[in-house]
């Protein structure tokens, strides 16, 4: 009888807890590219040993109920195949937070990184191991998972992920040793896995953090119960990223986040007054003065 209820104590720890994230992998190989039955498989063990990666990792030290875990999205795109065994293309990465009192998921993370290569072999598996670089595909993956956790934690607490981004930060430094791109400070353009970090953690950046949190705890968990005042929260949040703006303009994250937020906002303030709507759409122009047409569907 003892072991018996032991059997189930052990059981019903195992159905509380899980692993932090939840996420659907896909992995989707150009059409121009020819794929043998052998090829096939590797690709299929390729989604598995990903979602394994992803899912079955413990990332942190905290306890997450299934239904707590963070949503998110992996998709890998694969544009040509240099030499066997080694791929190339790009990996989109999306996560969304839940909003209070409803079913409604609000989109966090939102970002392409166009210019990944890796090697992956049949039967392969994926280890990460803390302070380790081990290989180029799951040093990706676990970067990703870190700024995903950072950036949902960011939404609930005041910089609430920066250990979680420390952990990113750390990958990215023994990743530079591979040579690999995008996890160098050299890229021009400053959109890839080094900045998108290195940003997040400065202090410059520090208004966009608080966006976050302010936009989401105050402003997306307040819509049941109070949508003038979370609409009038959120814009306070956005209005805030004028710091950012003054002093990094066009920054990877900054468009990110307000990118992601488009069609949110549309609907948002779909019975918002004209004056509002004029104030948001302006407000975005502002921040992101590259796609000012895309916003412009707010007024519609």
């Amino acid at each position: 009888m003892k072991f018996i209820f032991a059997f189930f104590v052990v059981l019903s720890a195992s159905w509380s807890f899980s692993q932090e994230l939840n996420c659907q992998v896909t992995v989707i190989v150009d059409n121009q590219i020819p794929v043998t039955s052998v090829e096939k498989e590797v690709f299929d063990q390729l989604k598995q040993t990903v979602y394994d990666l992803m899912n079955n990792t413990k990332w942190t030290k905290d306890k997450f109920k299934l239904e707590e875990r963070i949503n998110c999205n992996i998709q890998i795109q694969i544009s040509s195949i240099p030499s066997s065994g080694t791929y190339s293309g790009s990996i989109q990465v999306q996560s969304t937070r839940p909003a209070f009192n409803s079913n409604y998921n609000s989109t966090i993370v939102n970002y392409q990184d166009e210019n990944v290569t890796f090697n992956f072999s049949r039967n392969a598996i994926l280890i990460y191991a803390p302070n380790q670089y081990r290989d180029e595909l799951t040093s990706i993956l676990a970067f990703y998972a870190y700024f995903i956790i950072g950036m949902d934690y960011d939404s609930f607490s005041p910089q609430g992920g920066t250990a979680y981004f420390n952990e990113a930060q750390q990958i990215v430094s023994l990743a530079q040793s591979s040579g690999n791109p995008g996890w160098q400070s050299s890229d021009t353009k400053k959109r890839n896995r080094f900045y998108l970090i290195d940003n997040v953690l400065h202090q410059l950046f520090e208004p966009l953090r608080a966006s976050n949190y302010m936009y989401h705890r105050k402003g997306i968990d307040m819509l049941y119960d109070d949508p003038e005042a979370a609409r009038k929260n959120m814009f306070q949040a956005l209005t805030n990223l004028n710091k950012v703006v003054s002093t990094r303009p066009n920054s990877i994250n900054l468009l990110n986040f307000v990118q992601a937020k488009q069609v949110e906002l549309k609907n948002i303030f779909v019975d918002a007054e004209s004056a509002e709507k004029t104030e948001v759409v302006n407000l975005l122009k502002k921040i992101d003065p590259a796609n000012s047409t895309k916003y412009q569907t707010i007024l519609e």
